[in-house]
């Protein structure tokens, strides 16, 4: 996930400077009328702030979460799920022969069946793929009256999460969403920045894990420490990782200083 962050002084720091203060002599001017545009401002204020999103990863290890369909969307939501360690429960009366195998491998639970509210009763989140507008409807609005989070595949009004366009280099995630507005964009973008993190972050990513573990089973100067964990994450540092890994010879440094 990228920020970008301004340094501009606020409006309120450039009002109050000295070049800004009118002195005693400056001459008055009468302002042109104003047209009060408050509750248009605050009407986009509002759209604006109820569709953003709030980026988090979930743990879902363990948690029960429903897939209502059995296809091969849903094939492809449950796949995700799993590789998350997720207690997935599927309903629907017919499922794709891989799905099939899976229930039969009792890697999911299958009730083949069709929908009922009961169904949602302990589930942390509810995933509805199916091709029936009105059942979806029915059951994103009683996940809602449940406190139940729910995302209807390719419906943006009757979903409470996105699926983000992720890039997986191991433990490394980098999800990028455009609100439910252009998925072909984020998957654009994922591709981009798939040539830019190639598949030895990975093995990089774990090393600095290890390192980083190492690091704090030291006694360490908490300032040092850090500062030595973002020389680690350098750009200088992932490019010595790929002279290691290719057997390139390796200068180290000299000994970490700030140890007690």
């Amino acid at each position: 996930m990228y920020t970008a962050e301004g340094s501009d002084k606020s409006a309120t720091e450039v009002l109050d400077s000295e070049s800004w203060k009118r002195s005693p002599q400056a001459p008055l001017t009468t302002a042109a009328p104003r047209v009060d545009t408050r509750d248009a401002e605050s009407e986009v204020a509002s759209a604006e702030a109820s569709a953003s999103l709030f980026p988090v990863f979930l743990k879902l290890e363990g948690r029960p979460c429903l897939v209502v369909g059995a296809g091969k969307v849903a094939a492809s939501k449950i796949e995700g799920l799993l590789v998350s360690g997720a207690e997935v429960r599927v309903v629907a009366p017919q499922a794709i022969e891989p799905l099939a195998a899976l229930a039969h491998a009792q890697k999911i639970s299958w009730r083949q069946r069709a929908f009922e509210p009961a169904d949602l009763t302990g589930v942390f989140l509810v995933v509805v793929a199916t091709s029936i507008p009105e059942l979806n409807e029915r059951i994103f609005q009683e996940a809602r009256r449940r406190g139940v989070l729910c995302n209807v595949v390719d419906d943006p009004p009757h979903c409470d999460f996105y699926y983000p366009s992720v890039l997986r280099r191991g433990d490394l995630q980098i999800a990028i969403s455009t609100n439910g507005r252009s998925p072909a964009l984020a998957q654009r973008l994922r591709r981009d920045l798939e040539e830019q993190f190639g598949p030895e972050y990975a093995g990089w990513l774990k090393q600095l894990g290890s390192e980083r573990q190492r690091l704090f089973q030291q006694s360490m100067d908490s300032g040092y420490r850090r500062e030595l964990l973002h020389r680690m994450a350098c750009r200088n540092a992932f490019e010595e990782f790929l002279r290691q890994q290719h057997g390139a010879p390796v200068v180290k440094g000299p000994v970490a200083k700030g140890t007690e």
